[in-house]
């Protein structure tokens, strides 16, 4: 009797031990979903930042035609973040091709008619919220790889991690310059100020009467 006891105690340990594995594998499951899915929600906003980029610059090309080298810096960036591999690379891409859009925007801060134009409006715009949009998705995805890294690296869910070769995700990260959406400032320059208006001539004074005799 005391051997069967002890054959359901060892057995009712290990189905409980077996349950605590499931249910941590489980957890680490649905935490490294939740990841990709975060980054989904990232690259689907890179794909559509990489898809303005060929407008934006024939836009502006066709006003400033002579500034070769920016053309060029942001083609390549573009080509950069399409190429991406890691969330690391992705990050450091498109971190880049912000800084060449800075440039490019400046060169259209000299161009007054390309300013007013309709299309580079429109894609100005748009272009500003995707990057509101990363900036979010950015934020939510980093969120669950802290989640995910930190459940792996912890005890218990280390050793289930270590078992089924669970491994870290990148963080996608960008510098406090590069997280400011590039903005052309659209506003007139102001009028220059007026003259200050001469003050009238003050009358001439009177001769001093004659002396009396």
């Amino acid at each position: 009797m005391a051997a069967v006891i002890a054959i359901v105690v060892i057995v009712g340990i290990i189905v409980l031990i077996a349950l605590v594995l499931m249910g941590i594998y489980n957890g680490l499951v649905r935490s490294r979903v939740r990841s990709r899915e975060a980054w989904s929600g990232i690259d689907v906003q890179l794909k559509r930042r990489a898809d303005l980029i060929p407008n934006l610059v024939e836009t502006v090309r066709g006003y400033a035609a002579h500034e070769r080298q920016t053309f060029e810096n942001v083609t390549r960036a573009r080509a950069m973040l399409q190429q991406a591999g890691t969330a690391a690379e992705a990050a450091q891409a498109n971190n880049f091709l912000t800084q060449t859009l800075r440039s490019l925007f400046a060169v259209a801060e000299n161009y007054p008619e390309l300013k007013a134009n309709q299309n580079f409006l429109d894609l100005q715009n748009e272009l500003s919220d995707i990057e509101e949009k990363i900036a979010y998705a950015r934020q939510f995805y980093n969120r669950n790889v802290t989640d995910f890294n930190t459940r792996i690296q912890t005890f218990p869910s280390v050793i289930v991690a270590n078992m089924f070769g669970f491994k870290q995700f990148e963080f996608f990260e960008a510098p406090e310059e590069a997280r400011e959406v590039p903005k052309v400032s659209f506003a007139p320059p102001p009028a220059p100020a007026a003259p200050p208006s001469a003050s009238p001539a003050a009358p001439p004074e009177p001769p001093d009467s004659p002396p009396e005799s």
